[in-house]
């Protein structure tokens, strides 16, 4: 099998020499800003982002028009080549088979909808080493047995009063579409609302409405409910935001537990990529005893509090680990000897030291604050990978730009930047005596030498803007020719 090795990612403070071209203009329509390359901005981040599992899990998130989604029906000769994977190895009859006790709310076709809005669920492999049936089986099971933790009925073979079907407690999948004791109409899950942060500022919440739990993988607060919403819906976090039942009562029910498992949050990785091995785990997480199994899909969803030796008889976890070697066992699923179904032996994801890490990728974008010397006001008009969540992902389109201008034009004393696909040629004079012309938007640094009108000048410090021969901080090397 082909593995590609994680590579690192330096997160570096201090003083910095420009390592990309990144050539900032004075604003001509505003005197107190900056125009930016948008060609250099891309360079930057591509630069930044270049490591193969980037493109990886960028990819893994690429969706399908609603429109394509809504189509989608069990059986239909048009649907796409990933939903007919999963219908042919997920017949309707098994479906049937683990909803027994599931919300009506619930269904076959969503579930292909699902499916269907994410190609890379049950998609294929450009490595011909990947099995993408088995992957797409084992990830179906996977999901199953987190649903039958997350939303499953719990009630023993042996209670036939509750039961009288005798269902494995591993049949009992979604039986909850709403986190009980909650109804539509309940404004709760409102923690953070009110509080002035990146959070709040990009998915405000709405008055009157409950971002709690609701659907398969019972998606909760309105920030996740915001985040969702601008992947189902073209970036518009609005639409659930304000309409946030629809996570309950459409497709979507089922469509919020795919997203959650194609979606890596550093330094976890996707579920998907857990099972299909295209993440290869750090040397700080094997040293943290996180490999490969089921038990590095419940650190995923939860470690913080199901992984780690103080959890290894909590209920939670043993629950999903009963469940998954139930039906892992049923459905034959191909285990290999390096996977564990535990995560008792882990350290949960959020507590491992990353501090000096070198083969951690980390998937959102923060504002650089390093001091750039050659750059006008030492401001980096950069923005860099941090391992904590912020506004700004790498892997969504357009976010390093939104990063880089959002930062800059919001922080007091950082100068405004506007992004232009072009910028101005300046019009530059001939060097004299080898000596390059002077440009008004270059940054000079003490000791660096331009030529000017004939002139050679030397800066004595920092210059933007400056015209040489009109005083400091220019002193002069060699006097213009004076034309008579």
């Amino acid at each position: 099998m082909n593995k590609l090795k994680v590579l690192s990612v330096l997160i570096c403070g201090g003083i910095s020499t420009s390592s990309l071209a990144i050539n900032p203009q004075v604003d001509p329509e505003n005197p107190n800003g900056y125009v930016v390359s948008r060609v250099e901005l891309n360079a930057s981040r591509d630069a930044k982002t270049a490591d193969p599992m980037y493109a990886i899990w960028a990819k893994a998130l690429e969706t399908s028009s609603n429109a394509v989604v809504e189509a989608i029906y069990p059986n239909l000769p048009t649907n796409p080549d990933n939903v007919k994977r999963a219908e042919r190895i997920f017949p309707e009859a098994e479906w049937d088979f683990l909803t027994k006790m599931a919300a009506p709310e619930y269904t076959y076709t969503r579930f292909l909808r699902a499916i269907g809005k994410f190609p890379a669920f049950c998609g294929d492999y450009i490595d011909v080493a990947k099995d993408a049936d088995a992957i797409c089986k084992k990830s179906i099971v996977t999901a199953f047995a987190h649903f039958a933790q997350e939303t499953g009925g719990h009630i023993s073979k042996d209670n036939i009063s509750d039961n009288p079907q005798q269902l494995e407690e591993w049949q009992q999948a979604l039986v909850h579409v709403r986190e009980m004791s909650w109804s539509e109409g309940d404004a709760g899950y409102t923690v953070g609302c009110n509080e002035q942060n990146w959070q709040t500022s990009r998915w405000p919440c709405v008055a009157g409405k409950g971002y709690f739990g609701r659907g398969a993988k019972q998606l909760s607060y309105h920030f996740n409910y915001g985040a969702f919403s601008e992947v189902m819906f073209d970036g518009d976090a609005s639409v659930l935001l304000n309409n946030p039942g629809l996570v309950a009562d459409s497709w979507l029910n089922m469509a919020s537990a795919i997203w959650f498992f194609l979606t890596p949050q550093a330094p976890k990785p996707a579920m998907l990529h857990v099972i299909d091995r295209t993440w290869v785990p750090s040397q700080r997480e094997t040293n943290a005893g996180i490999g490969y199994g089921f038990g590095t899909t419940i650190n995923v969803i939860n470690g913080g509090i199901e992984c780690g030796a103080q959890n290894e008889t909590k209920g939670q976890p043993v629950n999903r680990i009963r469940y998954w070697e139930g039906l892992s066992a049923y459905y034959n699923i191909d285990i290999q000897s390096d996977e564990l179904n535990t995560c008792y032996q882990q350290t949960p994801f959020g507590s491992i030291n990353l501090e000096g890490a070198t083969d951690v990728l980390y998937t959102n974008w923060e504002g650089d604050w390093t001091y750039y010397a050659d750059r006008p006001e030492g401001q980096s008009f950069e923005c860099k990978l941090v391992a904590y969540q912020t506004a700004y992902s790498a892997l969504v389109p357009g976010d390093y730009e939104k990063c880089v201008t959002n930062f800059h034009n919001s922080h007091a004393g950082w100068p405004q930047i506007r992004v232009v696909d072009q910028l101005d040629t300046p019009v530059v004079e001939p060097p004299v005596d080898g000596v390059a012309a002077w440009v008004d938007s270059k940054v000079y640094l003490r000791g660096d030498q331009v030529s000017y009108q004939t002139g050679i000048y030397e800066a004595k410090w920092y210059s933007q803007g400056n015209i040489p021969g009109a005083g400091d901080p220019w002193k002069v090397i060699k006097a213009p020719t004076v034309t008579p």
